[in-house]
């Protein structure tokens, strides 16, 4: 004996939905997978995860009635797919897509940092040149230097101008806030920044290319 799902044409194409949407879902976890194995390219999988996402939100905001939660759906048929939940509710966009993004924010945190570093390196020289060698006006400008340094991950961490900087703010933290540097202590640490600074242009990626 035949088993009717349903009673009338509307009770039909809501599980015809249904089975849509339950089978979007297994496609991308399946997707999920095979994108992580490197089973397919990049090119492949954003093209049919776009594809996924699309037919998804159309059918669950169609469905947004009868499935107030995509969550319970997948619990409910006991459908074990983290992955395309994940993608499909929680992202919304393919994984290149966010890898894409992240690179970016990196790249503009990173560029950021480094044009935070020359200001830094600038201001010191330049501080230095304009006779301002007391301990309390040359202090505050090395240490907010040794901070921008330490955001950069692609200096090593014995980089020559961390070093430098280290021995200074130690020299100058035994120093009252009123002493003054010698005219020979402000050449060498003049010499020290400027020689720390052409080592850190040098270091920065894809110098000179």
């Amino acid at each position: 004996m035949e088993v009717k799902l349903w009673n009338d044409k509307r009770e039909r194409e809501m599980y015809e939905n249904f089975a849509e949407l339950y089978a979007i879902i297994k496609a991308t976890e399946k997707l999920e997978k095979a994108y992580v194995r490197d089973i397919i390219s990049s090119a492949e999988y954003e093209a049919e995860c776009l594809k996924l996402i699309a037919h998804f939100k159309t059918l669950s905001s169609s469905l947004k009635d009868t499935i107030p939660s995509i969550e319970r759906f997948a619990d409910t048929y006991k459908m074990d797919c983290p992955a395309a939940l994940n993608r499909l509710v929680t992202s919304g966009v393919p994984a290149t897509v966010e890898h894409r993004a992240a690179a970016a924010a990196s790249a503009t945190t990173s560029a950021a940092a480094v044009a935070e570093c020359t200001q830094n390196f600038i201001t010191a020289m330049d501080s230095l040149k304009l006779n301002m060698v007391a301990v309390d006006q040359v202090h505050p400008l090395l240490s907010d230097l040794s901070t921008s340094l330490n955001k950069l991950s692609f200096l090593p961490p014995d980089f020559v101008g961390r070093v430098k900087l280290k021995e200074w703010i130690a020299r100058l933290s035994k120093m009252g806030a009123a002493d003054e540097l010698t005219e020979q202590q402000a050449r060498q640490l003049h010499f020290d920044l400027e020689s720390s600074y052409n080592s850190f242009m040098a270091a920065l990626p894809n110098a000179g290319t």
